[in-house]
């Protein structure tokens, strides 16, 4: 208990100090699951409206795949990627490997499906009337998809919360597509597996802790859209 009061306390003057190796893995961290997350979304929530409201043959087909990639592990993901970005890859050229951007393509590939399946769920929940209410008074497809978002707006939020927290949390990918190089591509949960395994407690726990405060406020929002729209 002593190790860990000692490595609490010097975890909280480094976080409070504003030390720049502890904040810089967390600006990083933020930064690429951000735009993880904002492509995962521009492209996933309009898939979940075609999926929602659209017939065509191998809809339920995609549904289950969807589905089904909500639960592949991250160290799959990561391989897969791998093959594909690194220089004998496909997309060797593009030189992706062990960057930022290579973080957020696979915290992308992780999110993706779960923003599909969540949108989608989120728009069942609606009354379909909305979506042929707005059609019959004349607007445009796009303009009664807006409509439906409008409607759906707090449960997409939750949504964004929810697959923000599942890119931020996970470490398989930022380890194997980032490669954890120190003040390039370490995040938060590579930085603290990475000072753990050296017995550095004190990064290492004021990750943590920093981890876990992002962790409540998206919970925090979460539950408090999720009672919005419940009420």
């Amino acid at each position: 208990m002593e190790i860990f009061w000692d490595s609490f306390k010097a975890a909280l003057y480094l976080i409070v100090t504003g030390e720049k190796q502890v904040w810089g893995i967390v600006f990083l961290s933020l930064s690429c699951t951000f735009w993880a997350t904002l492509g995962a979304s521009a492209l996933g929530l309009p898939v979940a409206f075609i999926l929602c409201y659209r017939e065509f043959a191998l809809k339920k087909f995609l549904i289950l795949v969807f589905n089904a990639l909500q639960s592949v592990p991250t160290v799959v993901v990561g391989l897969f990627l791998y093959v594909f970005i690194s220089r004998r890859g496909i997309f060797g050229p593009f030189d992706l490997l062990y960057s930022p951007k290579a973080i957020s393509l696979g915290q992308f590939f992780l999110i993706f499906p779960l923003v599909v399946m969540f949108a989608l769920s989120s728009l069942n929940r609606l009354d379909r009337r909305y979506h042929q209410t707005a059609l019959t008074l004349g607007a445009s497809q796009w303009q009664a998809a807006m409509a439906v978002w409008r409607e759906a707006r707090f449960a997409l939020v939750a949504v964004l919360c929810a697959a923000f927290g599942r890119g931020v949390a996970e470490v398989g990918v930022s380890m194997m597509l980032g490669g954890n190089i120190k003040g390039f591509t370490r995040t938060m949960t590579t930085a603290m597996a990475l000072e753990y395994d050296k017995g550095e407690f004190t990064v290492a726990v004021s990750l943590g802790l920093v981890l876990l405060m992002v962790s409540f406020a998206l919970n925090y929002v979460l539950s408090f859209f999720q009672s919005t729209v419940k009420s």
